[in-house]
């Protein structure tokens, strides 16, 4: 048995089964820069100071099986626990991670587009949820033509859309969870109740689509034109609100509902 064995077996793996109800893996929302710390209780983005009661150490931070998405695995120790112990841990667990696309993770590698796959501008749905953590390989509509695409219930979460036409798609009551839907037409889609949370519209067009009662926390619309667009009953956080009602195409009257957009998102000027 190795020296390094050796250790992982007397030292690292005994620490890894006492903390096994507080060992979590979290995809990196933030740049890799900002660290994000996994309490035993909840998830909390650190400023980097001390974690009260806890000893925090980052045990993977790299690029995952495909080398363009950043994975952190952390574990929130108690302080009793001996912080050299976890931070051997954090040398020997250095290891790959499958990696899926995060809509909100602002610098992506993507990996170059297979064209040799003809089935790859076909649009299908997650049966098992939470898309982009249950399938095997990339969902890479990038540059795709699937204009007036049928996608209503369908779950395409953690999605990848660049260069794509998806205008006048519906995709009603659809999941778009951590979908990466940026330089892409989307003009006339329907997302009516449909979750895009956690998503990056950034550069798309989004000219007259409706997102009536669809929910939009944390996703992205910097860059975006969203002209004639519709946001009535949709719920976004307030910071969410204040950024898109900051984007100067937030203007005009959706010509499917007739909602005036500005107001249809609640923006109070």
């Amino acid at each position: 048995m190795t020296s390094a064995k050796r250790i992982l077996a007397a030292r690292v793996l005994p620490l890894l089964a006492s903390l096994s109800a507080r060992l979590h893996t979290v995809d990196a929302f933030a740049p890799s820069s900002i660290p994000i710390v996994v309490r035993p209780t909840r998830l909390a983005a650190a400023d980097g100071g001390a974690v009260e009661n806890d000893v925090v150490v980052v045990v993977g931070v790299g690029g995952g099986g495909w080398g363009w998405k950043d994975r952190r695995v952390v574990i929130a120790a108690n302080a009793a626990a001996s912080l050299s112990s976890a931070l051997l841990a954090a040398t020997l667990l250095l290891v790959p991670l499958p990696s899926h696309a995060d809509g909100q993770t602002k610098e992506f590698k993507l990996p170059p587009i297979d064209y040799s796959d003809k089935s790859r501008c076909v649009l299908n749905s997650s049966k098992m949820g939470q898309a982009n953590a249950a399938r095997d390989k990339l969902y890479d509509l990038r540059e795709c033509n699937l204009v007036g695409v049928n996608g209503n219930e369908y779950d395409l979460s953690g999605v990848i859309m660049s260069g794509t036409d998806v205008s006048n798609g519906a995709f009603r009551e659809a999941q778009f969870s951590k979908g990466y839907l940026r330089d892409s037409n989307f003009d006339g889609a329907d997302f009516t109740n449909a979750i895009v949370d956690r998503a990056s519209f950034r550069g798309s067009s989004l000219r007259g689509a409706i997102f009536a009662n669809a929910v939009l926390t944390a996703t992205s619309f910097e860059g975006a034109d969203v002209e004639n667009a519709d946001f009535s009953d949709a719920y976004i956080g307030d910071f969410d609100i204040r950024n898109l009602c900051r984007n100067p195409t937030l203007k005009g009257v959706n010509p499917t509902t007739g909602a005036d957009t500005r107001l249809s998102a609640n923006c109070r000027n």
